[in-house]
């Protein structure tokens, strides 16, 4: 919504790359278990790609999954995800770019490229850029998140107005919240509705072009993981370099 916008980009076709353990995951199956079959979790997960398949609907434009194929993936699996996504209006295309190369995806091109000369597309962006910028933050949480409303306490929004009057009110919102969930709740799993989404402080990137709306406890760049990399990288008995990738 903010690429588009800025550089007047008109997509043809989008594509959705999901794979069967996200949906497993997104069904309640813990990590350790996302390579047992569990067809029913892979049912329920979906509910989370159809969210997401429904939002890219909202901006105009045609949609194509990709299932990124992983070993431990069923048959049955697979048919229960292309079920859904069929049940969506949409294609799923098992992809095997991994361990076959350009093979492995060529359905998924000859895909795209149909969709695209399709002149489906209808694109348009999600708000214009004349809303305040408060009800641009309002109009995503309720759209594309689903939450009832974002909240935020006087400050947050005293400075958004002064922004406004300051000549950014037309800049678009770049929302930074956690990507595990829907609602700012990374334990939130699948489709949520009815939340609310918290603004915990706002950002102004007048160069970029847009302003930053942080929402619960979500952590900008630049960012550390809880276990660093450099704990697993050491030198081994031949005096080289492991651990690095």
């Amino acid at each position: 919504d903010i690429k588009c916008r800025k550089a007047g980009l008109h997509p043809a076709a989008a594509v959705i790359v999901a794979t069967v353990r996200a949906m497993k995951m997104n069904g309640g199956v813990k990590k350790e278990d996302l390579g047992k079959e569990n067809i029913e979790a892979v049912r329920k997960g979906c509910l989370n790609l159809g969210r997401h398949i429904e939002n890219v609907h909202q901006f105009g434009v045609p949609v194509v999954v990709a299932i990124n194929h992983f070993t431990t993936d069923t048959d049955a699996e697979i048919r229960a995800l292309k079920d859904f996504v069929a049940s969506m209006g949409a294609d799923a295309i098992l992809c095997k770019h991994w361990a076959q190369g350009s093979a492995g995806i060529e359905d998924l091109a000859h895909r795209v490229v149909k969709l695209a000369e399709s002149g489906a597309s209808q694109f348009s962006p999600l708000y214009p850029d004349e809303m305040p910028l408060f009800e641009k933050v309002n109009t995503i949480v309720k759209r594309i998140y689903r939450g009832d409303e974002a909240i935020a306490d006087k400050s947050i929004r005293d400075q958004l107005h002064a922004w406004e009057h300051a000549g950014y009110g037309h800049l678009p919102v770049c929302m930074a919240k956690t990507q595990y969930s829907f609602s700012t709740d990374p334990n939130l799993r699948g489709a949520p509705t009815g939340h609310t989404v918290p603004v915990r402080e706002v950002r102004l990137s007048a160069g970029a072009g847009f302003v930053v709306i942080i929402c619960g406890e979500i952590m900008t760049m630049p960012g550390l993981p809880k276990a660093p990399s450099s704990e697993k990288i050491f030198l081994n008995e031949q005096g080289q370099i492991e651990g690095l990738f």
